[in-house]
């Protein structure tokens, strides 16, 4: 029992100064490790890891909306671009095209016919006008647009503008020495009215024709 009591007084001198000289220790050790090492909390990394979320964008304008028929802008057909690519337009296309562009000099030897104009105009206009039938039937002859019936009036109208042209040549040049001869009856004005007023007619239609095909 004496030795019992003997070692608990030991004991309790020495505590405090174990104690003491690890307090010690641990406040040397902080102060050399000082500015050493990282000291305050750790961060949270939790958000790092979080799953990316979709992102969703926005318009930068506002649908507009039209109630009223007239608000909307026309459709550009005089572009070539709006016809040729926005419209996709067919095969035939390109024989429309072409054969549009036979209408003004139709309509050009239609008003020198009306108007009466001199032979020498009649014929440059007609022969303008042959010169690219010409052209048109040689180009299509043999594909699916010569059986147009716009291209077979074409043919038609080109071949008899021809011969009118032909007739009134000869009429201005033979006229006169072959006035009183059979021969000379068809060079007769009456003969060459009633050849043009017959042409008119045959312009016009083809005129129409094309407008319907194209």
């Amino acid at each position: 029992m004496k030795k019992l009591v003997a070692l608990f007084i030991v004991l309790s001198f020495a505590l405090p100064s174990q104690a003491f000289f690890w307090n010690k220790k641990d406040k040397t050790l902080e102060k050399e490790l000082q500015g050493k090492g990282y000291a305050g909390s750790l961060p949270k990394i939790e958000n790092a890891h979080e799953k990316s979320k979709t992102k969703t964008s926005e318009p930068l304008y506002e649908p507009q909306q039209f109630d009223n028929p007239s608000e909307l802008k026309p459709v550009p057909k005089d572009n070539p671009a709006f016809i040729d690519i926005i419209q996709k337009k067919d095969k035939a296309s390109q024989y429309v095209t072409d054969a549009n562009n036979i209408i003004p000099m139709l309509e050009k030897l239609y008003d020198s016919i009306d108007d009466n104009e001199s032979v020498q105009l009649f014929v440059s206009k007609a022969n303008l006008l042959t010169i690219n039938i010409d052209y048109l039937a040689k180009k299509y002859d043999g594909k699916p647009e010569s059986y147009y019936e716009s291209f077979r009036k074409l043919i038609e109208v080109n071949r008899y503008v021809k011969t009118v042209m032909t007739l009134r040549k000869e009429a201005a040049k033979y006229q006169r020495y072959m006035a009183y001869t059979e021969s000379g009856s068809i060079y007769n004005p009456a003969n060459i009215e009633q050849q043009l007023d017959y042409l008119k007619e045959e312009i016009n239609s083809a005129i129409l024709l094309l407008r319907e095909e194209g």
